[in-house]
């Protein structure tokens, strides 16, 4: 049986060509752009691979082209072999890697 516990884990996406021309345009506009793709992407990964309401998406990540997300640890399974995902990491894993 799979924890329902859930925790925030950090999302990376691999490389992504349309992320990366969006990102180069530093106008309002160009800005506004990038944050409904990112938006809509990240919601695309999630909603293609996990159950409808199971996870709550906390925030977008620019510059390295990832998400937080609050899901179970089953979740997390999922998402790490979801097309265009890098990596799943759990938010603790991230802090040991800052500091």
């Amino acid at each position: 049986m799979a924890s329902s516990s859930k925790e925030l884990y950090y999302v990376f996406l691999k490389r992504d060509p349309e992320h990366e021309r969006l990102k180069e345009n530093r106008t309002k506009k160009g800005e506004e752009e990038l944050d409904r793709y990112l938006e809509k992407r990240h919601e695309e990964i999630l909603a293609s691979n996990l159950e409808a309401g199971s996870y709550k998406r906390t925030v977008s990540l620019v510059v390295v082209h990832g998400f937080g997300v609050e899901i179970t640890k089953h979740q997390a399974k999922v998402l790490r072999s979801a097309d265009g995902v890098y990596t799943v990491e759990k938010n603790e894993e991230i802090k040991l890697c800052i500091q």
